[in-house]
């Protein structure tokens, strides 16, 4: 064989096998953007198995000290305006609707359209914890915040104690949700500023599928918090 084609061959061998490979998103340990997006997913179902488990822990908890003060559960509930935690749960499934939007248009290289229905989801659901923090607000303010300063006096000591349950509960259930839902708008503002910068297509748009798991996860916690908080 000539030394002409054993270059050749040579060259051809230090080819890159596809163009996936030069893409300025691919990080170093992976083969192709395939595996890549393969990787992101299931470390992120992953993180929703954890979480999970941990809102369970909450839920079972939940579920056995309502057993225990089933009428203080009863009572507690009636402190909470359902009208209001019905109008913040529309405006949770709004905002998984623009998630799931924007997720679309990351996929199509939509850029300004990714970029709106991220803004979107970031304002409903800042809506959603600032109606949040004005309940909070309310609840103080009407002395049902557990410890104490507690002054829920409106029938036997016994029912007090159980009611101080339910709203420490309620405190601690709801306030984790908040939490993950003001780590999510972060995460918004950080995904807003790379989709206006066009950095998501069809190649490349797992961080955006991402983010959507976690924002539907949330959700959907919500949506087993408003029964169990506000319809008891």
């Amino acid at each position: 064989m000539s030394d002409a084609t054993l270059s050749h061959s040579a060259e051809h061998a230090a080819e890159p096998h596809g163009h996936e490979q030069h893409h300025p998103f691919l990080q170093h340990h992976f083969e192709d953007m395939g595996q890549q997006h393969e990787a992101s997913t299931l470390g992120m179902w992953f993180f929703v198995a954890q979480e999970i488990l941990f809102f369970g822990g909450l839920f079972a908890a939940y579920f056995v000290y309502r057993e225990m003060y089933h009428e203080a559960w009863k009572a507690g509930s009636h402190h909470q305006n359902w009208q209001i935690g019905a109008a913040n749960t529309i405006v949770l499934i709004g905002s998984s609707l623009t998630m799931a939007l924007a997720v679309w248009g990351a996929q199509g290289a939509k850029r300004k359209f990714t970029t709106l229905m991220l803004v979107l989801t970031l304002i409903l659901g800042s809506i959603f914890v600032g109606v949040k923090g004005y309940e909070y607000a309310e609840h103080i303010h009407e002395g049902l915040f557990p410890g104490s300063h507690f002054t829920y006096t409106e029938a036997t000591p016994a029912l007090t104690r159980g009611v101080q349950m339910f709203m420490t509960f309620y405190f601690t259930m709801t306030g984790l949700h908040a939490l993950h839902m003001v780590i999510g708008a972060g995460l918004l503002l950080y995904f807003i500023r790379r989709s206006w910068r066009g950095d998501f297509g069809p190649e490349y748009y797992s961080p955006i599928e991402i983010m959507g798991l976690y924002w539907h996860f949330v959700d959907i916690v919500w949506i087993f918090l408003f029964p169990l908080l506000y319809l008891v």
